[in-house]
This record gives structure tokens, sequence and C-alpha cells, in this order.
């Protein structure tokens, strides 16, 4: 388990999903400084942040609403959330949206937005903080949240397993381009989470639910704190080679295709 993250921020999108409060509050417990941005209201972000600073008194929080699609929205969080809290070292695209439709029912409109969210979303938030760590000479690290079905077809997903299937690339390409500045990329892929599209598909449905551990061959869904331990674990400066890779956490799922 990685150790303090003291003296560091974290810059986070999709912060307030089941996946992103538990990578905020992982940090957090450790030290770290965090900038928090979703589509969200306020007033749901501030009672989440209110219970963050319960956790530990000491770190800075920050919210900001705002949209990953609008390249000028971003550009502006990172800015804020940099004069706020110092250096956003730690830098985690999490934002993504999902459609459950084939491909000849999805509309071109869901299509684009899906891909503005889960794919331009990620590029804008990564592109912009880490050229703010180019520009000060600062080591830093960056984990996307991907998703195992960038490698395996998925019925009815067609547009979100595209997006992380380009993610994918992106996080390779993003980890060569910056590995001489010492800023480590690479990504993490979940598998089946309780959290989020499969915990509102999964919840209220047993039956659903238990063919979904059956199939997974550990037999068990992963908690939203598991993925947030792994992520703290990618972003711990002790790790200082591991880049352009991708963290498969899918209990064997995977292996089925």
């Amino acid at each position: 388990m990685p150790g303090s993250f003291k003296n560091h921020c974290v810059i986070i999108s999709g912060a307030l999903g089941d996946i992103g409060r538990s990578i905020v509050k992982a940090f957090v417990l450790r030290g770290a400084n965090v900038a928090l941005g979703d589509v969200k209201e306020n007033d749901e972000a501030q009672a989440f942040l209110a219970s963050i600073n319960l956790l530990n008194p000491e770190v800075k929080v920050l919210y900001d609403r705002v949209d990953v699609r609008d390249p000028a929205l971003v550009k502006q969080w990172v800015e804020r959330a940099t004069e706020e809290l110092g250096t956003l070292d730690i830098i985690i695209p999490n934002a993504a949206t999902v459609t459950i439709k084939g491909i000849m029912n999805i509309s071109p409109t869901e299509w684009s937005n899906e891909l503005k969210v889960n794919l331009d979303g990620a590029f804008y938030l990564s592109r912009f903080a880490s050229e703010k760590l180019l520009q000060g000479k600062v080591s830093g690290r960056l984990v996307f949240v991907g998703s195992w079905a960038a490698e395996t077809v998925h019925q009815n997903l067609p547009t979100y397993s595209v997006s992380k299937a380009a993610l994918r690339m992106l996080s390779k390409s993003l980890a060569l381009e910056l590995a001489p500045n010492d800023i480590l990329v690479n990504e993490i892929a979940p598998g089946y989470v309780d959290a989020g599209l499969s915990k509102q598909v999964l919840d209220g449905n047993e039956s659903a639910k238990l063919k979904a551990i059956e199939k997974v061959p550990v037999k068990r869904i992963m908690h939203p704190d598991e993925v947030a331990s792994s992520v703290l674990w990618l972003c711990d400066f002790d790790n200082k080679h591991m880049t352009g890779s991708t963290l498969l956490m899918d209990g064997g799922l995977s292996l089925l295709s």
C-alpha cells in the first residue's frame, strides 16, 4: 500500500461518482490536497466536501462544476486549481458516461456525446494539467480510469468500448511523450465494480447480481475502494519505471474471451 501523499496535489474529473469518491477519500486520508471536478450541483458537492474535511481537516479540497467536453472550461479549472492548491502533480481523468444501445440504435448525438465525455474530456484534462508540469519541470503521475471493455467486445456498449479503447492508446501515447520528464502515465482497467452503471443495474436485482458474480472467475464483484487502492499504487512516487501500462483488474473476466 502506498504511503503518504502529503504535499502532493491531485486533480480528478468525475469526482462525485462512486469510483471518483473512493479515489478522493483514499488520497485525502493520505494527506493529499484534491481538486474535484464534476457536473453535479454545488450543493451535492458541498455535502461530500464536508465529509472529506472530517476525514482529514489538514488537507485542502476544492470543487469546480466543470463540463469536461468543453476545453476552455477544463483549462480554466486547471488554472484555478493550480492557483488555489499548488502544482497538480497527480492527474486522474475519471469522468465517463455510458449509453446502453447497439450500434444500429444509438443516435449520432448519443455517440458524439459519449466520445466527448469519455475521450475528449480525458484528453483535455491530461493535456492541460501535464502542460503545467512541463512548464514547471515537475515530476508527476497520471492515471486514466479505463475499463476491461477496451479489449473485450460488449453487446450494447459500442460507444463506451470504443472510447475506452481509444483512451488506452491515448495513455500509451502520452506515456511515451512524457517519460523523459519523469511524468509517468498509466491506465487502470476495472471489470465489474459495485459502482455507477453496474450498481444501478444490479441493485435490487438479486438474480442478475448472482449471475454477474458467477461469471467472474474470482466469484466476486469489486468495491470502488479496491479501484482506488490500485490508483494510489500507480501514483506512488516510489514507482519510477511503470509507464504506458494497463493495470487490468477484472477478476479474470478477460480470460474468458
